[in-house]
């Protein structure tokens, strides 16, 4: 039993490392279209700067997660959070007042989330068997 026990555990961690290789390659494959694009049209947006930046978050969360086994649920939120401002400033002339305040109040709390989690692990930290 223990045999078996062992041994799905490695094959899930084979699966796990094979599928955030295949996330790294793909967001570099991003990156390296999104950066063609604007050599193309020779010039660089906002918008094209926090894609980037969502696109290197991406990278350090495969990062952090490869070299430490764990992922930080703070860094999936400052995607969303640099997610829904580009989202923002993309649209920010097709949307309406409600849904503008509704995408700007997700912000807020994601980042209240982010306050609330750093107090957390500020006040109760892990201890190392954790």
């Amino acid at each position: 039993m223990k045999n078996a026990y062992s041994l799905g555990k490695k094959s899930l961690t084979v699966v796990q490392d094979i599928g955030l290789v295949v996330i790294a390659v793909a967001t570099v494959y991003a990156v390296s279209v999104e950066v063609m694009g604007m050599i193309d049209e020779r010039t660089v947006t906002l918008a094209d700067l926090l894609l980037l930046f969502i696109y290197l978050e991406v990278l350090a969360m495969i990062a952090m997660y490869l070299e430490s086994g764990q992922l930080p649920i703070r860094v999936p939120i400052y995607i969303a959070i640099v997610a829904l401002a580009r989202y923002l400033i993309l649209d920010m002339k097709g949307l309406d007042n409600w849904r503008m305040l509704a995408v700007a109040g997700a912000v807020l709390l994601l980042a209240l989330s982010i306050l609330v989690i750093r107090y957390g692990h500020a006040r109760y930290p892990y201890t190392k068997d954790e």
